[in-house]
């Protein structure tokens, strides 16, 4: 029921999965065939009759309501009756769902937001935290960069993914008290390739494939490049569209920069994943359609099937030992 285009979108979305082959389940109210012209009498349906709306407070929302969709969906994670959730809805009521009925992995201090951003020619630079912890310590930084790293090789099948601290310069000494002593702590933790201070410029390029930040500044960064990738994406388009002449043009380049379209399209990604819970949560935009979802069901599947929280459990228990 989350989402600006739910739950028509999000219901066709899932239909697409299964098609696909992935099983999935709804979980809404008890008259949501009655929500959608589309045919859900086949879907397996968990009944929840209460919604987290997309301005209610996050942790409240979760209290208040325990039988909303979100609340709901945790448990069945939790209750193994789903391998995953995902959600296009309340971001901070998504998030509080999985970690108040899912529970973190122990040792984990604070789960964190990664969401790919997209890379043109290459593979997606993966951001984290995106927004999950406005105030972060420098430890907590650490394990980012681990699990952020575990995620970049399960997804995208990178060996030893490069791992960057966003900072305001390369230098060591570049940075605020945080970064400086995290920058302190990523040397000389093991468990992934800590190769310095990256700046915003690298994000989108091929120099680091891991980038670790506080979640105010990931997602000050997240909604940045999302804003400008639209304004730029308007006024080419317009720009196109602007005499008989460059029509003509456009025409003849289309092919060419439909990839590039493809790429940057944030319903390419499908959603962010929520590292540090004890289960698969992801997190979709708000603007979800259907595409979207089916994408984010496709990466729910490939980090249950990978077992990534197996794999940070084992990894977080080995860099606890080590400190």
């Amino acid at each position: 029921m989350g989402g600006d285009r739910a739950p028509e979108e999000i219901i066709q979305g899932v239909i697409e999965a299964i098609a696909s082959g992935i099983p999935c389940v709804l979980v809404g109210p008890d008259n949501l065939a009655s929500l959608t012209s589309l045919d859900i009498s086949g879907i397996p349906h968990i009944v929840a009759n209460e919604v987290i709306a997309m301005d209610e407070d996050a942790a409240g929302g979760v209290r208040r309501k325990k039988d909303s969709t979100l609340v709901r969906s945790a448990e069945a994670v939790r209750d193994g009756a789903a391998s995953a959730m995902i959600s296009a809805g309340n971001t901070g009521a998504t998030m509080a769902s999985a970690l108040l009925r899912m529970g973190r992995i122990k040792g984990v201090n604070r789960p964190a937001i990664a969401t790919p951003i997209p890379v043109p020619g290459g593979r997606p630079t993966v951001l984290l935290d995106a927004g999950a912890n406005a105030d972060v310590q420098a430890e907590w930084l650490t394990q980012f960069a681990l699990m952020g790293s575990i995620y970049s090789k399960n997804r995208y099948g990178i060996e030893t993914p490069r791992v960057g601290l966003l900072s305001i310069g390369e230098e060591p000494g570049k940075g605020d008290s945080l970064r400086k002593e995290a920058f302190e702590l990523l040397s000389a933790a093991s468990g992934f390739h800590f190769i310095g201070n990256v700046e915003g410029r690298d994000i989108m390029s091929d120099d680091v494939d891991v980038v670790v930040t506080d979640g105010f500044t990931g997602n000050v960064v997240l909604k940045t490049l999302e804003g400008s990738l639209k304004a730029i994406i308007k006024a080419l388009f317009g720009a196109f569209g602007s005499t008989p002449e460059y029509q003509e043009h456009a025409n003849a380049l289309l092919p060419a920069l439909l990839p590039l379209y493809e790429t940057l399209d944030p319903d390419t990604t499908g959603g962010a994943i929520l590292l540090g819970v004890d289960g698969v949560c992801i997190i979709s935009h708000g603007s979800s359609g259907a595409r979207a979802m089916l994408n984010g069901i496709k990466v729910a599947k490939e980090m249950v099937d990978c077992n990534i929280v197996n794999e940070i459990r084992q990894a977080i228990g080995l860099q606890s030992s080590d400190q």
